[in-house]
Formats: structure tokens, C-alpha cells, sequence
């Protein structure tokens, strides 16, 4: 009996997890759920001016 209450808090407790994340994926302000930092740190002007910088140090031929 006690190995049941037992897997059935495990298994309650897993899908609250599942269901957390699924949660926060849905209501990301950021536009991504999983708080990683990756996705905040990708700056596209900064991308853009590094390539434009890199053109104009390149000898043309």
C-alpha cells in the first residue's frame, strides 16, 4: 500500500512539472520558455555590423 502512495506522488508530481513547463512555454514573455539565456543573447544589429565591418577590412581583389 505504501508503494502506491509513493508512486503516486511521484506521478503526481511529474505532471505538475510537465505541466509547469507547458505553462511557461505558452505564457514567455520573451518569447522563449526555457530561461536558458540563449535566446537573449543572439543580437542581430551587433551580427549585422560585425559582417559590414568585416567587408570593408577585406581587400577587394
Amino acid at each position: 500500500m505504501i508503494q502506491h502512495i509513493l508512486i503516486l506522488f511521484i506521478f503526481l508530481a511529474a505532471v505538475a512539472y510537465m505541466l509547469r513547463i507547458l505553462y511557461q512555454t505558452f505564457t514567455a514573455k520573451s518569447g522563449c520558455a526555457k530561461s536558458c539565456g540563449g535566446c537573449s543573447t543572439i543580437d542581430l544589429k551587433k551580427i549585422q555590423q560585425e559582417l559590414e565591418k568585416r567587408k570593408a577590412s577585406t581587400p577587394s581583389v
